[in-house]
This record gives C-alpha cells, structure tokens and sequence, in this order.
C-alpha cells in the first residue's frame, strides 16, 4: 500500500521543485515514509546514522532533472514508524524491498550504515542491478567500534543526551584527534548547545539530533550483527560504486578497501578530495565538509 501527497521543497539555495511526500508498508506493517524527487528512472538513498532522508534534499535535487529520487526514512526516524520487535537487518531489508516493488527502482545508494543494508539487499533482492556505498558501516574483524553501546545505553537511559552522543561519537572516531584531545565535559557542553540551537529553528516536520539520538542504539546494534562479516559480501552480483572522503573515517576507509578486493563486480571506486564521512549531506554545522553535487556527478555517471 502506499500514500502520497505534494508539498514544497525546503527553501534551500538548490531546491528548485516540489517534492511528494509518500508512503509504503513494510512486511511486519511498518509504515516507511519517504520524499520523492524529479522524474527518470528510479533511485532510492538510504541514510546512515545520525540522520534522516532530510539530509539528502539537495543530493536528490542535483539528480532530480535525471532521475526520480527516493528518500526513505528508515524506520524509527521522521516520516517513518517504530522500530518494533526483533529489530535487526532482515527487517531494514524488507523496508527497502517494499519501497523498491513501489517504486520499480533496480538502483540505490547507500551512506554508512545504509550502504551495509544495499550490500545486505543486493545478496537477498535480486531486483537490484546497481548499488553505489559511500562508506559503508561494515565493520571488519577485531574492531571495538560497538565497545561504545553499553555506557550509551546507560547515558540515555538517564536522560543524559549530550553524553551519550559524545560517547557514541567517540567512540566511533567521529571527531578526530582534534575531539579526542578535548575533555568530555566540554564536549558535552558543546553537543547541548548544539542541540538546543537545532531545536530552537527546527521547522515543522524537521527531525533533530535530539530526536534522532536514541535511534543509534539500533544502528550500533546493526553494525554489531555484520561485524566480520566480509567474505559474506563475495556473493554480490550487483554491479558496485565505491565512494569515500579523503577525509572519511579510518576504519570504513579499511573496510571499503576489503570489499573492493571481495566484491565481484567494483566498476569502479573515487575518493573525493576534502570530504569526510558527511560527504553526501546537506552543508551544514554538522556537515561542513560536504559536497552533494560532486557526490551527485559520479552516481550520474554510474546509474543510467
């Protein structure tokens, strides 16, 4: 089932249309909401942590004269519904199945934590031909990168926002030498004011940091069950874009070069120069180093 209804872009300096608000129905009922960009053959992009289908407005818009763009939020975040019993990757597969027989999209992009789940999809769904990951979350491994759940959980369950974002932060290596050599109090201070900043101008609909905080217990929780998972990912069939930041994160930069040596079908793999990890989003405080029009012309290249 699905529902759709018209409304106007953010007032961005590259939002040139009218995007659709719609919706489809998971396998367990999970109501998966999305925007809908431009018109041409079918592309869906599946976010990462931290962040919604809001982020990838102008990603969409820069390919909207092409392609008809697809913005999921997974569930959990914005348009979308709870993430319900038994969560895990079998049911971020079936989400994005569901918007595929929707939409008739064969092509997807995935950031981070949703570049793990278009690999995942391109093993079980085979109405997938082409799969661009910016960084996918795969941890390999030996890593400790999920090391950081437990206090998170904790820090959360306290109603410590701030701490819990830092410790997540940090413990994924989000911030860099420069982050790790500041004391956590002051992060903390850092992160509050950054919040209460974004929830102050959040316009009606706008999904904040706030809001968005709990939801990396589950994104932890995903990248925990695919950790060494690599050799898994050799039974692709789908032709692969590998896309990273110079500046991206070390340990996903490690990851995305054993996939490049797993994967039967890399047509090919960019590094874009001065880009970290956000390199796909919106510019914005928390995405200064980003460039979606650049990231845009090598899935021109790629999609049809």
């Amino acid at each position: 089932m699905t529902t759709e209804t018209s409304v106007n872009s953010p007032s961005t300096a590259t939002a040139r249309e009218h995007h659709r608000i719609g919706s489809v129905t998971s396998q367990d009922g999970t109501i998966i909401g999305y925007r809908q960009f431009g018109h041409g053959p079918a592309v869906v992009v599946l976010h990462g942590s931290n962040v919604s289908g809001q982020d990838y407005t102008q990603l969409a818009e820069q390919l909207s004269d092409t392609f008809t763009v697809y913005l999921p939020d997974r569930r959990g975040r914005g348009l979308s519904g709870p993430f319900g019993n038994d969560y895990g990757m079998r049911k971020e597969v079936e989400d994005l199945g569901a918007l595929l027989t929707t939409s008739g999209a064969h092509d997807v992009f995935g950031i981070s934590a949703g570049g793990l789940i278009c690999l995942e999809a391109a093993l079980m769904l085979p109405t997938i031909h082409k799969v661009a990951v910016y960084e996918p979350g795969l941890l390999l491994d030996g890593t400790k990168h999920t090391a950081w759940l437990t206090r998170f959980d904790q820090e959360m369950a306290q109603g410590k926002v701030a701490a819990a974002l830092v410790t997540c932060m940090k413990g994924l290596e989000l911030g860099g030498p420069v982050m790790n050599a500041m004391p956590r109090w002051l992060l903390e201070v850092f992160t509050n004011k950054a919040m209460e900043s974004q929830d102050k101008a959040a316009k009606d609909g706008e999904v904040t940091m706030r809001q968005l905080a709990p939801t990396l217990h589950y994104d932890g929780q995903l990248l925990a069950e695919m950790r060494g998972q690599l050799e898994h990912f050799s039974a692709v069939q789908a032709q692969v874009l590998l896309l990273e930041g110079s500046n991206g994160l070390p340990f996903l930069k490690a990851s995305l070069r054993a996939l490049a040596r797993v994967l039967p079908h890399v047509v090919k793999q960019v590094e874009f120069p001065k880009l970290d990890h956000g390199g796909a989003n919106n510019p914005s405080q928390m995405a200064r180093a980003s460039n979606p029009a650049l990231v845009a012309q090598e899935l021109r290249r790629f999609f049809p």
